[in-house]
């Protein structure tokens, strides 16, 4: 019989971060689930881990992969899960009863989302989520797969994660999804995953990059929002937030106008917008 959920977690080179979560999955309280460990060929001890857990592991593969949501994806397609959640290297469910918890409110919807706690070297912060999901959250946020429970057969009828993006692709499955083919979904009023917020994918030095991937994919399924995609990337652009903060101080303020000022004299003139 199918189990309801597929924990699945993708490592490399990361054994620390990968017992650490193994611990976590094998601590809940909840038995009754998947649980697949694909590893991209590590050779830092990872492969040994998996074996010292073995028995408590489904299925566990260790073969070079083409990146994260490659390996992602071939876990997906060995899942049988009816719900899929991605906890990988070095994340952990918040406690031991959150699949408890979950896994009896899985039921119509098709992308179940709570909250979670954002770690890094010194900080901890929580991450909560909006009940509605609409196109302005997705411009600027999305949801996280280390807190969120989508049903595997979603995947099936759309399409398997992008493996030519480097960090957007579980950004664009949802906002594709969720906006474009309007699938039901639950928000779980309660924290779901502490999890490793130094990847790639948070690193400010990947922003560009993530920007990137997001206008592409704003551009293939939402072409007709591109232009404002443009508008938004710019009022949330480091400048223009500098620009707000500075707006808070009268004296900082007022000499930033006198600036802009003398700058504009010796611009040309702009331009009014034609109104139809």
């Amino acid at each position: 019989m199918a189990k309801k959920v597929s924990v699945i977690t993708v490592n490399y080179n990361d054994a620390t971060g990968l017992e650490k979560t193994i611990q976590s999955v094998l601590a809940q309280t909840f038995r009754e689930f998947e649980f697949i460990v694909m590893d991209g060929g590590s050779t830092d001890g990872s492969v040994e881990l998996i074996a010292k857990y073995q028995q408590h592991i489904d299925i566990a593969v260790s073969e070079r992969d083409h990146g994260v949501f490659n390996a992602m994806n071939k876990a997906i397609r060995k899942a049988s899960g009816e719900f899929l959640i991605f906890m990988n290297g070095g994340d952990t469910f918040h406690n031991e009863m959150v699949l408890q918890q979950v896994v009896p409110m899985l039921a119509d919807a098709d992308i179940y989302y709570g909250d979670n706690y954002k770690l890094s070297p010194g900080s901890k912060r929580l991450k909560t989520y909006p009940e509605r999901l609409d196109f302005s959250f997705f411009y600027t946020s999305s949801i996280n797969h280390q807190s969120t429970f989508i049903r595997r057969s979603l995947f099936e009828r759309f399409f398997y994660y992008n493996e030519s993006y480097k960090i957007a692709s579980d950004w664009e499955f949802f906002i594709y999804a969720i906006c474009h083919q309007n699938v039901p979904y639950r928000y779980l009023r309660q924290t779901i995953a502490d999890y490793d917020f130094t990847g790639i994918s948070s690193n400010p030095q990947s922003s560009d990059r993530f920007k990137e991937e997001k206008a592409q994919t704003i551009q293939r399924f939402f072409p007709a929002f591109a232009e404002d995609y443009k508008d938004v990337s710019a009022l949330n652009s480091k400048r223009f937030l500098q620009f707000e903060h500075i707006k808070k101080y009268k004296i900082a303020f007022k000499l930033l106008k006198g600036v802009i000022s003398l700058l504009l004299i010796f611009l040309p003139k702009m331009k009014k917008p034609v109104r139809e």
